[in-house]
């Protein structure tokens, strides 16, 4: 059947519904720059305007999940869960859940990708591991997945073409926040990846995407919706991204604390979460009954060490130096640091996620464009979390990095982040709602 572009942008435009074959057309098109940008550009901003019902969202994240390779895990024993976490400051999870989740039995053949701007990418995070590869042949990783029980790749070049080209012009045409465009997008990788079953980690509050729980719980019920309907289950936690999570900002501050967390001596929110979404992980991959069943074979996991266990063998399989679990020497160490000090006694009643990223990409441990090189011993450690007591000369933060200009720069940024009352706070609640369980 012949389409034409004007048709289907006048179509949506005025509110109709697109069908499966038009969505399919002109996704094909573009993949192959057959369909110009200014075209799809338009299309976007009728979309973002007009809206996509649940079944053209469904439609749009079919056709993008199958607009370039889609990866086939058939090879690994098990049922394989993934899980992916909409990004936030300080979320190292996927580098606890995943090993403690794996331990439990769960096959982890997971992709992760790196990060832009005041988010962090876990392939970032894990090449601040010497000698740590994060590209891998096809077989081989199968076959870590089949021996060690997990492996995390940087995504390939040839997943979701469609999902990269849509990415870039929402980006420069004002068009990202769109439920309908964010689902598609989330879901096309996560479905390509190929695993059984998908635990979603949707970030609210000043540091998310989504800064409200409405918010949050429309973007979660729609992605768990497009889940199940690819015969995937999939469940959604809800999740406080206010403040940071855990202590740690930067890409090896990060690795350390979740190898700490692994070691029983973590941030109580980042040692809470990952066990939560652990918990649902082994549920949904079949070694446990119930998700509370699961949340105590991780708990068990964590504190009995065959979590950490779990998490050395995953680094000597992909080539890391796996001494780096009782020597922290071993990564990336910063040569400048300074002190943000309390400017009076009281409670931490406000830590903005938003600020800390920005503060934490200004050390030099993020990035403003995709060439950008990062900084792997930047970062920041936070001293004092939401509720805590602090008095006046007291250290709130600690910047560190190897340019003293940008340390200097991220701890001024920062500044902007902490409020402090006379009044005792109460610590924000951790996870919100659970979806789709």
């Amino acid at each position: 059947m012949n389409f034409n572009m004007n048709d289907i942008i006048y179509k949506k435009r005025e509110g109709g519904e697109l069908t499966a074959e038009e969505i399919k057309w002109w996704i094909d098109g573009y993949v192959r720059g057959e369909i110009p940008d200014y075209q799809v550009s338009a299309l976007l901003m009728a979309i973002f305007f007009r809206g996509l019902s649940r079944e053209e969202t469904y439609m749009l994240t079919s056709a993008m999940r199958y607009s370039g390779d889609t990866v086939d895990l058939s090879s690994i024993r098990g049922i394989k869960v993934d899980k992916h976490s909409t990004g936030g400051v300080g979320d190292k999870t996927t580098l606890v859940v995943a090993p403690l989740a794996s331990a439990c039995g769960v096959p982890i053949a997971k992709m992760s990708g790196r990060g832009l701007g005041f988010t962090g990418g876990t392939v970032d995070k894990m090449e601040s591991i010497p000698g740590f590869r994060t590209v891998l042949e096809p077989e081989e990783f199968m076959n870590q997945v089949n021996t060690v029980g997990m492996a995390v790749i940087g995504q390939s070049g040839h997943i979701t073409p469609a999902d990269k080209k849509l990415y870039a012009l929402r980006d420069v045409t004002a068009t990202v926040d769109n439920f309908g465009l964010i689902a598609s997008s989330i879901m096309s990788k996560k479905l390509a990846a190929g695993s059984d079953a998908i635990v979603l980690d949707v970030k609210c509050g000043d540091g998310a995407f989504m800064e409200n729980l409405e918010d949050a719980v429309t973007l979660a019920d729609l992605m768990v919706d497009i889940g199940y309907d690819a015969g995937r289950r999939t469940v959604a936690c809800i999740t406080d991204m206010s403040q940071p999570l855990g202590k740690a900002v930067g890409n090896a501050l990060e690795v350390i604390e979740a190898i700490d967390t692994l070691k029983g001596r973590g941030p109580e929110d980042i040692t809470e979460l990952s066990k939560k979404l652990a918990g649902i992980m082994i549920f949904l991959g079949g070694r446990a009954d119930t998700p509370e069943q699961g949340y105590e074979l991780a708990r068990e996991a964590l504190e009995s060490g065959t979590g950490l266990t779990q998490m050395r063998l995953f680094i000597e399989a992909q080539g890391g130096d796996e001494n780096v679990i009782y020597d922290y020497s071993l990564f990336p160490q910063a040569e400048y640091s300074e002190e943000l000090k309390a400017d009076r006694s009281g409670f931490v009643s406000e830590i903005r996620a938003r600020q800390i990223g920005l503060a934490s990409q200004k050390t030099g441990a993020g990035r403003e464009t995709k060439e950008d090189e990062i900084d792997l011993s930047a970062g920041i450690i936070l001293n004092k979390k939401v509720g805590d007591r602090v008095e006046e000369g007291e250290v709130l933060a600690t910047f560190c990095g190897n340019d003293p200009k940008k340390v200097r720069e991220g701890l001024e940024e920062a500044r902007k982040a902490f409020e402090i009352t006379d009044e005792e706070v109460s610590r924000p609640e951790l996870i919100k709602e659970i979806i789709g369980l």
